[in-house]
């Protein structure tokens, strides 16, 4: 157990899925919630060619990762007002330009080596700039949602109560969907574009089915992201797996766990309401 903490980059790698997880963990349980999953892969997927151009130019990936973000979103806003077209198409096919540019930049001859790390993420390469970019995520995300928290709770559970009681809940969603991108554009340095939703959705999907109160479901999606993600940095150190999707696999693994859970709690409770109620005579 100890001897991967004997390793820098695994010291920084396991920093860097505990501050992941706090925010990722966090917000996931709106996101599922909203029904936003859809909402979160499509965002990960558009900044896509912002994380490549980034890399061909030799500069931050947060610098190619937030402009390509804001252009999805706006893309998105304008292609839904197009007649007859709904929201899910305009999502589906502003995603689906985006993602594909960004594949034909990688296949660019001048793409430098390692660019499939973009796809896959390389969080045992965690810097001390992704540290920081994480720290500040894991103290403004979880800081954001409490502030919001009884907003996002009224308005999740009953949107036309929320509007009766002078709350704005398209404005809510919207800030709800930016704390999500910037969730998203940190995250993706280290899990990559194709296994950033992983640890927004699969632990609080496994927390969901422990637990139907909120407050315990915040709680416990952020320690399944965060074990899950350690769990995932051991198997990958011990079985030589590529680090990003060992933990998405082990989020698989940890909601296939709480699915059970949840089914052997749905029996104990079902058998004690089978049961006679004791009266006193």
């Amino acid at each position: 157990m100890l001897e991967p903490l004997q390793e820098a980059f695994m010291q920084r790698a396991i920093a860097e899925i505990v501050l992941v997880g706090l925010a990722g963990g966090a917000i996931g349980c709106w996101v599922v919630l909203y029904e936003f999953s859809y909402a979160a892969e499509s965002l990960a997927h558009s900044l896509f060619p912002g994380l490549v151009i980034a890399a061909l130019a030799g500069i931050p990936l947060l610098l190619g990762a937030a402009p390509a973000i804001v252009l999805a979103a706006l893309a998105i806003a304008l292609a839904a007002r197009a007649p007859g077209t709904s929201r899910d198409v305009a999502v589906a096919v502003v995603v689906t330009t985006m993602f594909g540019l960004g594949v034909l930049l990688a296949l660019s001859p001048d793409s430098p080596p390692g660019v499939e790390a973009l796809l896959f993420g390389d969080i045992l390469g965690t810097t001390d700039a992704d540290l920081l970019a994480a720290a500040a995520l894991a103290v403004a995300i979880p800081g954001a949602l409490w502030l919001l928290h009884a907003r996002l709770l009224v308005t999740g559970f009953d949107r036309r109560s929320a509007a009766a009681l002078g709350l704005a809940p398209s404005a809510l969603e919207a800030l709800l969907l930016i704390l999500l991108g910037a969730v998203v554009v940190v995250a993706v340095q280290g899990l990559g574009n194709l296994l950033v939703v992983a640890v927004l959705v699969g632990p609080a999907a496994a927390a969901r089915r422990l637990t139907d109160r909120i407050v315990p479901v915040l709680v416990l999606s952020a320690a399944i992201a965060i074990l899950a993600g350690v769990a995932g940095l051991y198997s990958s150190y011990y079985l030589g797996t590529a680090a990003g999707a060992s933990i998405a696999l082990a989020i698989v693994v940890a909601y296939l766990l709480a699915s059970l859970g949840g089914w052997l709690r749905g029996l104990r409770l079902g058998a004690g309401r089978s049961r006679p109620v004791a009266t006193i005579s």
